[in-house]
């Protein structure tokens, strides 16, 4: 197919040129060439498309009907590559996006419909899992999770920063009293999150400028960072939780910092996609939608 575009669109030039050495100016090479790239359409048509001689040059009837046709279809291929030119920075088309379970819920849900409500052309599909999504293996154009991926054949680009929290329910202070140390909570009801049977029980923090880590012994553990959440808020044991999980609980009280003189390892939530190769402006325009909703929320560190 690129072969017989070519050879129309030098037909129109020809045909515009009115003489294969006019022809040859347009295109910058010789007579010569041009002449051989002629019958060498001719040929793959059967039929003379030009009548030449020295002195005259005319478009046989077959040449006139190939020429109105040729010049037809030329604009219409310069009409599609400028639509799509122009619309290349106007998102549309749809975008599938992954999110863990609680922060697709509790802040993500939110501005996807402010995303779509913005750029109507855009059509989401927005998949919450707790299952750890993958952007290649779960089909996505996006995946956003906390952490760097590990995967290094895809592009990831970080939204924002937040912290990690102690915390627990003024249910379990009033029962169980609150940890002085982080040595401490070998002796409380710990809550973990559990994920492919390896449980999150490392829980990292740094006593001044020192890293140090805490094997908790885990009373609870969920697959479901809700399950988690939802267990610590009713009182049922400490969890280590991320700021942008809890950051409204801490601030009606249903759950309460512990181990504040401590400073409990960041985490990064990125977003992942295949490739940056002709990137979509959808994907272009949501994540940077996502970043400039996400980057002054009071769980950003």
């Amino acid at each position: 197919m690129p072969d017989e575009i070519s050879d129309l669109k030098f037909f129109c030039t020809l045909a515009a040129a009115g003489s294969i050495a006019g022809c040859a100016r347009v295109v910058g090479m010789s007579s010569a060439a041009m002449s051989r790239r002629l019958s060498g359409l001719e040929a793959r048509l059967g039929t003379r498309l030009v009548t030449r001689t020295s002195r005259h040059f005319a478009l046989t009837a077959e040449g006139q009907r190939l020429h109105e046709r040729a010049v037809r279809i030329m604009e219409e291929i310069e009409e599609a590559e400028a639509e799509v030119t122009a619309r290349a920075d106007i998102p549309h088309g749809l975008l599938r996006v992954g999110v863990p379970s609680e922060l697709g819920r509790k802040r993500l849900a939110g501005i996807v419909a402010a995303f779509v409500e913005k750029y109507p052309d855009v059509t989401v599909h927005l998949t919450l899992s707790d299952a750890g999504l993958d952007v290649i293996d779960d089909g996505l154009d996006i995946a956003i999770r906390a952490g760097m991926p590990p995967d290094q054949g895809v592009m990831a680009t970080t939204l924002i920063s937040s912290r990690r929290v102690v915390c627990a329910s003024p249910d379990y202070r009033a029962r169980r009293g609150l940890p002085a140390t982080p040595h401490d909570l070998l002796k409380h009801d710990c809550i973990c999150l559990l994920r492919r049977q390896r449980i999150f029980n490392e829980w990292v923090y740094h006593d001044g400028k020192v890293r140090k880590e805490i094997h908790v012994t885990p009373h609870l553990a969920a697959s479901s960072s809700e399950v988690v959440h939802d267990w610590a808020v009713s009182g049922h044991g400490i969890a280590l939780k991320v700021l942008w999980d809890i950051a409204d609980d801490l601030k009606c009280g249903r759950l309460i910092e512990c181990l504040t003189s401590y400073t409990w390892e960041e985490i990064v939530l990125c977003a992942v996609y295949p490739s940056r190769a002709h990137l979509p402006s959808r994907t272009r325009f949501f994540l940077d939608f996502v970043r400039q909703a996400l980057r002054h929320r009071d769980f950003v560190t």
